[in-house]
């Protein structure tokens, strides 16, 4: 089946559910794969610039090192190139309840409910994130740089990836691979702690091979800073879910909200004290904060020491880990809920 079938297929399933978004998801996926290109014939093109030449040939390195050490996919995913000339791809929508941290849900036909709503069009991403926020929800959005269609594709690598550290641009690969491994359908948190557990182990994996001693420990700096990071925003979304389950009349609620959200702040100046002049993080303040800014973080983070663990358990072997995860995506929804706690 070719792609635009495929795409023009999903749209009409789920026309009679959200209508228009459907035509921009298809029109937006359509417009991405017509645009791509072998990454073979770019790199065999004599115009290609130096930069774009190491990028890509840095790329096929990668993926060969993904399949043949880290057991992920081998398909044509990430043998295209895409320039979209832009920052992002697409933007995704997040949004919560305004007393509560727990996450609004869209369902669809392929990818199940998930966390977010993605667009190809930030204004589009806006404009739906302001109607949310006239409906009573806390909304907010978040660009996309790169993201998986869970094998329903091939997907290319896109020039919004290159501009990444040779780190970032390996393990997001790896991470967005894991996603044809294992996928979950109405299970965020799992599927997304899962390909970030890979991506870190096949990181470490790829950097240690390389000898990158110096990129290895630069590594080792920027996964203790977000893990600290992480840590802040999860005390702070716990903070939030006490005292929304607390007795207080709504008004003093959404003032103590804000006096939570404002100390989060503060506590994240005393953090970066310590961190040497990093500021990697000060564009996620750069905006009035609120319980939808929590959701992602959420998702990522609160079930990867459970997989962590579940890799150390089979001795770090990615085979073996793989045939426990898929288990596991069998069992029933609070079996995996119970492994996060």
């Amino acid at each position: 089946m070719n792609y635009p079938f495929k795409v023009a297929l999903l749209c009409l399933i789920g026309w009679s559910l959200t209508g228009c978004y459907y035509l921009q998801a298809a029109q937006g996926q359509i417009s991405l794969m017509a645009r791509r290109q072998p990454i073979a014939s770019v790199l065999a093109s004599p115009e290609v610039d130096d930069r774009l030449r190491s990028r890509l040939e840095y790329v096929q390195a990668v993926r060969s090192f993904a399949t043949q050490q880290l057991s992920l996919p081998d398909n044509q995913s990430y043998s295209d190139y895409v320039d979209i000339k832009r920052r992002f791809v697409s933007w995704n929508v997040f949004a919560a309840p305004m007393f509560s941290v727990e996450p609004q849900q869209w369902c669809f036909p392929v990818a199940g409910c998930v966390v977010y709503r993605g667009y190809f069009s930030e204004a589009a991403a806006e404009r739906y994130a302001r109607n949310l926020r006239m409906r009573g929800l806390d909304a907010s959005v978040s660009g996309v740089p790169a993201y998986s269609t869970l094998g329903h594709f091939n997907d290319p690598v896109l020039s919004s990836m290159l501009n990444w550290s040779d780190g970032q641009l390996a393990a997001t690969l790896f991470h967005e691979l894991a996603h044809q491994v294992v996928y979950v359908k109405d299970d965020s948190a799992f599927n997304e702690a899962f390909a970030t557990v890979v991506e870190e182990a096949g990181l470490d994996r790829w950097l240690t091979g390389l000898d990158r001693h110096d990129d290895w420990q630069l590594w080792q700096v920027q996964r203790q800073r977000a893990a600290e990071f992480h840590v802040l925003l999860l005390h702070t979304r716990e903070d939030l879910r006490s005292l929304y389950a607390s007795d207080l009349p709504k008004a003093q609620m959404a003032e103590r909200k804000q006096q939570r959200l404002g100390q989060l702040k503060f506590q994240y100046q005393q953090l970066k004290e310590g961190w040497q002049g990093y500021s990697g993080y000060d564009g996620w303040f750069d905006r009035a904060l609120s319980n939808a800014d929590f959701v992602s973080i959420a998702t990522y983070q609160r079930c990867v020491p459970a997989f962590e663990r579940l890799l150390g358990s089979v001795d770090n072997d990615l085979s073996r880990f793989y045939t426990e995860v898929k288990k596991l995506a069998h069992q029933n929804s609070l079996t995996r809920q119970r492994l996060c706690n």
